[in-house]
């Protein structure tokens, strides 16, 4: 903490019970004004249970809080839940994780703010007016007086966030919690929030409790550093300290799971020569050729389509036996949608897709059931793509059954050897899915994916809803089970930490196109693109001292996949950097 500033918030010996079981113990910190305290640790640690405390949202009857937390002199466990209405958003404010869930979906946005503003400061009429367009001008909420007036769901993600932190500040806190505020956002949102964050800090003054469990973020923002594992502290101090000499070996653990060869990129770049068209996909265990997607959009004449969201346009890429391909990219970039493609759960509009080197004829029944065999896929959310109703046992044994792989003692002993070999107990076959946690649960859909012995795993954001330990333990299986089995893998994902530590090659993807492909070491260490420079650089520095190192994030303009009715695009245009190191020309 800062020696010369006394604390504005001082948490004193917090012990947070439910029933009895303490989910926080014994927790002290102080925060000085204008600083940012992060606070570490996985779910379930007592992050977000610390902050409910402070705020006093925790409910009543169901929780027992102890100690003191003391905010400019007054205990606020001892106020009534009168006096804490004046403090929260008024003295303290809170960013949550998903700001759709925090915003009212039919009431205005500009509404919404002005409701803040009025209870806490009293404004009316034009002058309510005008303090609501000055927290859209705050904010950089561009074209506000057009905005104020839209719904939520008009707003981007990070548009959605921009308008939680003008609420969090329209009564002009002295402190802000914000708890995960950019989990949910694609590295370059996310990036711009983060920026946006430290921009207003400058202004306001105003202190932050930045909650979180990437590391990447706290080396970019905090002043100092609480890591938390099992509702207790296990080290704290300055962030430089704790990033040069972690006492922990959880602390060590987490910093190590920042990405190491983004936070170190020279400013080498390519001098790339033209190539024309794409060399074409070799043979291997996946080969996509030309691969086009498009959403018909209604509004034409007779009810016809007036045009269409070229979701993927001209996609081609390669995956040998043993490999992993890394797609990246940000949301809405495509990245998913070429995954469904490929699974035929959204129909390809054209271009080819070859498994093991048989076209795969999406018209034939036959056709799908063998590209089923050999290509299964794991989604972001693990408990989303299992039936809760069924128990685990019977969900891994289902695709063996349906394909006549294997049946009665043969199909249980199976499933029982694939639950040891994602690191499971066969004992839990009968159990269902709400008895584990996300990564267990993760788990069993690795474990039923295996069943049909694939050539190919589609991962699907697999990992990016997990904390940073039981990712790097999924990711270690994922690696394992390579080796031993011989898979390849799709990795689809926006975590660069998590892309650097898996992946042989990696493709960016943009607007639908890949427009950078290669070895990791060279799109990562080298890009050549310039929206891969743009991705690149919006990911965290992995240490404190490297903050204003990197180029400013470049204002890459954004682009509508509409396009009106009998749109073709024109042929991409290649270079080639390296061997292997292909990048689109740019338009």
């Amino acid at each position: 903490m800062s020696a010369s500033a006394s604390p504005l918030l001082s948490v004193q010996d917090l012990t947070v019970s439910f029933g009895r079981t303490a989910v926080v113990q014994g927790l002290s910190f102080e925060i000085a004004p204008g600083r940012t305290l992060a606070v570490v640790g996985e779910s379930g640690s007592g992050k977000s249970v610390t902050a409910l405390a402070i705020m006093r949202l925790l409910p009543a009857d169901t929780s027992r809080v102890t100690g003191r937390i003391v905010l400019d002199g007054g205990n606020l466990l001892e106020k009534t839940e009168r006096q804490m209405r004046q403090v929260r958003g008024g003295k303290i404010s809170m960013i949550f994780q998903e700001p759709m869930t925090s915003l009212n979906p039919v009431q205005r946005i500009g509404a919404q703010l002005a409701e803040v503003i009025r209870y806490h400061r009293g404004l009316s009429g034009a002058a309510l007016d005008g303090a609501v367009l000055e927290l859209f001008d705050l904010v950089r909420i561009p074209d506000a007086r057009r905005r104020v007036r839209q719904y939520p769901h008009t707003f981007s993600g990070g548009m959605r966030q921009r308008v939680m932190i003008a609420m969090a500040l329209a009564c002009s806190p002295s402190l802000i919690i914000a708890d995960e505020p950019t989990t949910a956002l694609d590295v370059t949102v996310q990036a711009q929030i983060l920026c946006l964050m430290k921009e207003l800090q400058r202004e306001t003054g105003t202190a932050f409790l930045f909650i979180t469990h990437d590391m990447g973020v706290v080396a970019e923002i905090a002043d100092e550093v609480l890591v938390m594992r099992r509702s207790r502290v296990i080290e704290t101090g300055s962030v430089s300290n704790v990033f040069s000499a972690p006492r922990h070996d959880y602390t060590r653990s987490l910093i190590a799971a920042v990405p190491s060869l983004v936070g170190s990129l020279a400013a080498e770049r390519v001098a790339p020569r033209p190539l024309g068209s794409l060399p074409p996909c070799e043979a291997g265990v996946l080969s996509v050729e030309d691969l086009a997607v498009r959403f018909p959009v209604g509004g034409g004449l007779f009810g016809n389509a007036a045009g269409a969201v070229h979701a993927v346009e001209g996609v081609s890429l390669s995956i040998g036996p043993g490999e992993t391909l890394g797609l990246v990219g940000e949301s809405g970039s495509g990245k998913s949608t070429i995954g469904k493609a490929i699974m035929n759960l959204v129909p390809l509009h054209s271009g080819a897709v070859r498994v093991n080197g048989e076209t795969v004829d999406y018209r034939s029944p036959a056709s799908l059931m063998r590209l089923r065999r050999n290509v299964q896929m794991i989604f972001q959310d693990p408990f989303g793509s299992l039936d809760s109703r069924q128990t685990i046992g019977s969900a891994i044994m289902e695709p063996m059954l349906v394909h006549g792989l294997a049946k009665g003692l043969e199909a249980k002993q199976r499933m029982e050897w694939l639950l040891e070999r994602v690191g499971l107990d066969p004992l839990r076959a009968s159990s269902l899915p709400h008895e584990f946690s996300g990564g267990q649960r993760q788990r069993i859909c690795i474990a039923r994916a295996l069943a049909m012995s694939p050539k190919l795993i589609i991962a699907d954001e697999a990992v990016s809803a997990l904390d940073v330990s039981i990712k790097s333990q999924i990711i270690d299986l994922m690696v394992d089970l390579q080796k031993d089995l011989g898979l390849s893998y799709l990795f689809i994902s926006h975590d660069m930490a998590a892309v650097e530590k898996i992946c042989d090659r990696v493709a960016v993807m943009h607007f639908g196109e890949i427009v950078e492909i290669g070895y990791k070491k060279d799109v990562i260490g080298r890009p050549g693109h310039p929206y891969t420079q743009h991705l690149l650089s919006a990911i965290p520095v992995n240490h404190p001292e490297l903050r204003g190192t990197r180029a400013p994030l470049a204002d890459m303009k954004a682009r509508s996949a509409l396009r009106p009715r009998g749109f073709e695009p024109p042929p991409a245009r290649w270079q080639v950097a390296a061997d292997g190191h292909f990048m689109r020309q740019p338009d």
